[in-house]
C-alpha cells in the first residue's frame, strides 16, 4: 500500500515523529489503528449527539 500525503501533511507527520523520537511509519500506523479501533465509539457518540440535538425534529418525524 502507498499512502500519498500532501506536502503539509507529510511535514506535520515528520515533525510529530521527530518530536516523539519515532519513525513516520510508526506514528502513521498508530494513528490509523486508533482511527479504526475507536470508530464504533465515535459513531455512537455522534449518533447520540444528533439524537439529542435534534430530538424535537426526530419526534415530529416519527408521528
Amino acid at each position: 500500500m502507498n499512502l500519498r500525503l500532501t506536502d503539509d501533511e507529510a511535514q506535520a507527520l515528520r515533525t510529530r515523529a521527530e518530536q516523539e523520537g519515532r519513525s513516520m511509519n510508526e506514528v502513521a500506523r498508530e494513528a490509523i489503528h486508533r482511527y479504526v479501533s475507536d470508530r464504533d465509539d465515535r459513531l455512537g457518540a455522534l449518533i447520540q449527539r444528533v439524537a439529542s440535538e435534534d430530538a424535537e425534529l426526530l419526534d415530529r418525524l416519527g408521528r
